[in-house]
């Protein structure tokens, strides 16, 4: 007996990759998308709506309900990512405006609604800034226990894009990303030591963008959009899948290597605001044995990643005509 698909929604700030991550998670049979929520990040909130939209119409899966969600961090000014992803957050491909309008309600409203309306425990996965998720789970703790997971693209052990420790997505929100870490559901963080890796190969990426298939070609252009190397093999740069990665992580967690360790976010001003600081020590060191241990949040962080399982898994997935 075939097991039931995965109920997912996706948080995301639309955006290339995000873009790429709706074109997986719409097209998985493993994967029952019950609805996308948008919120400021790579670019403007009113984007991300946009983008959102185009790229449901352009995979065939116009019936997901798409909301509005914060225009703001928590704290903060909202700060885009225009320089990579875009003037319109889509890699300017020039796209059609979409022909429908997103829910008459908000983010945080429709994310209760399908959360407590789902049969099945939910999957949560943020691609994005975490403000959405952070004023859901303050607003209404009751939809904890109808979330089974939260696959999150955010954070890094090692080394940072928006500054030399931390990652876009929580160095954006930080005060948002600490509220996820301490929401006492089960806790996946794809970072950036895995994201950066998964790279669809240039040729792979040319076959793509000469589909005839509106959601193939899509894809192609877009990872065109965002080179991720050379490509040894040939003139055609490779492309990073990026936030695509961690719904490939839901669909197949056998891909990633994991390691369940405690957490926390960086939220003091200065250079390691919005960094993951992530406790990989055997045993506790001077700092706790002098000043007494703190609770911090244990979360399974990925810290390994089968390239060519998940590549392959996407390209069956996306690239088929």
């Amino acid at each position: 007996m075939a097991a039931q698909p995965i109920p997912v929604i996706i948080d995301c700030d639309t955006g290339v990759d995000d873009a790429l991550a709706l074109l997986f998670a719409v097209r998985h049979p493993g994967i029952d998308l019950r609805a996308v929520t948008c919120v400021a990040g790579n670019t403007d909130v009113d984007g991300v709506v946009r983008n959102t939209l185009t790229v449901l119409e352009r995979a065939g899966a116009g019936d997901v309900p798409v909301a509005r969600g914060a225009e703001r961090p928590l704290i903060e000014a909202a700060r885009s990512a225009r320089h990579v992803h875009g003037t319109d957050g889509m890699g300017d491909l020039g796209l059609p405006a979409p022909a429908r309008r997103p829910a008459d309600v908000d983010a945080v409203t429709l994310l209760r609604r399908e959360i407590l309306a789902s049969p099945r425990p939910v999957t949560l996965v943020p691609t994005a800034p975490l403000t959405n998720i952070a004023l859901l789970l303050r607003t209404h703790p009751e939809v904890i226990r109808n979330i089974e997971r939260i696959v999150f693209m955010g954070g890094a052990v090692a080394t940072g894009n928006a500054t030399p420790v931390a990652e876009f997505n929580v160095w954006h929100d930080p005060e948002a990303a600490a509220i996820l870490l301490t929401a006492g559901v089960p806790i996946t963080m794809y970072g950036l030591d895995v994201f950066q890796r998964v790279v669809v190969p240039g040729a792979e990426v040319r076959r793509l963008r000469a589909s005839a298939e509106p959601g193939a070609r899509l894809a192609g252009d877009l990872l065109a959009h965002r080179p991720a190397a050379p490509d040894p093999d040939g003139d055609d740069p490779s492309g990073g899948l990026g936030d695509a990665g961690a719904v490939c992580a839901v669909a197949d967690p056998a891909g990633l290597t994991t390691r369940r360790l405690p957490v926390e976010v960086s939220l003091a001003p200065g250079p390691t605001r919005g960094q993951t600081v992530v406790d990989r020590r055997p045993r506790p060191g001077e700092a706790e044995i002098h000043g007494g241990g703190r609770e911090q949040p244990m979360v399974d962080v990925a810290l390994d990643v089968d390239v060519a399982r998940y590549v392959k898994l996407y390209l069956e997935t996306v690239g088929t005509d």
